[in-house]
């Protein structure tokens, strides 16, 4: 076997999937995704550092991209459209590289141990956003509840996307969850 084998790392991507598709997220073995990506145990350690990671790799690039999307809006925008605009270039960014969503999604669902992750995944993202907010001189509680209400806006719409199948952009599916949203504030306030 080759020292560098191009590829590997989509396609011990490509093996866990299958894999934890099949047999559960639980029951599957390192040993097992680098056999079935025609590659060794040692090959899968040069990619990824558990066997959850090969779920959630290049997620560490997320806070960065998230707040230089903050600053390259417009400083005259108000929080919660800088928000907005930031999201949607980073999902637009996402979706874009997104292979087998709707099966990710759905193991993830599956692992109590994954769901953990995601929502790690969130909250390090939120609190990017937040951040960025308050760099662009955001009062800190008004960034807070801005990053929060994004980011839940954010899971949703890829959930809406996922679901739509390749039917819908990531930005309709964006514009739809936000109208929903402030029909619900709006609703609320009744």
């Amino acid at each position: 076997m080759a020292r560098w084998d191009p590829g590997a790392e989509d396609r011990l991507r490509k093996a866990a999937l299958e894999l934890y598709a099949q047999h559960g997220y639980d029951a599957v073995t390192i040993n097992q995704i680098a056999e079935h990506a025609g590659l060794t145990r040692r090959s899968y350690f040069r990619y990824f550092p558990d066997k959850r990671e090969v779920l959630f790799a290049g997620s560490e690039r997320l806070p960065a991209a998230v707040a230089e999307a903050v600053h390259a809006v417009d400083p005259a925008v108000a929080p919660w459209p800088t928000a907005l605009a930031a999201i949607a270039d980073i999902g637009q960014r996402l979706v874009e590289i997104a292979q087998d969503s709707a099966v990710r999604r759905a193991v993830i669902a599956a692992s109590v141990e994954l769901q953990e992750r995601e929502r790690t995944k969130l909250a390090v993202v939120t609190v990017a956003l937040q951040q960025a907010l308050e760099a662009r001189g955001s009062d800190p509680h008004r960034a807070q509840l801005v990053a929060q209400l994004a980011a839940a806006v954010f899971q949703t719409t890829f959930t809406v996307w996922g679901d739509a199948d390749g039917r819908q952009t990531f930005r309709a599916c964006l514009d739809e969850v936000v109208a929903s949203l402030r029909s619900e504030v709006f609703e609320f306030d009744d």
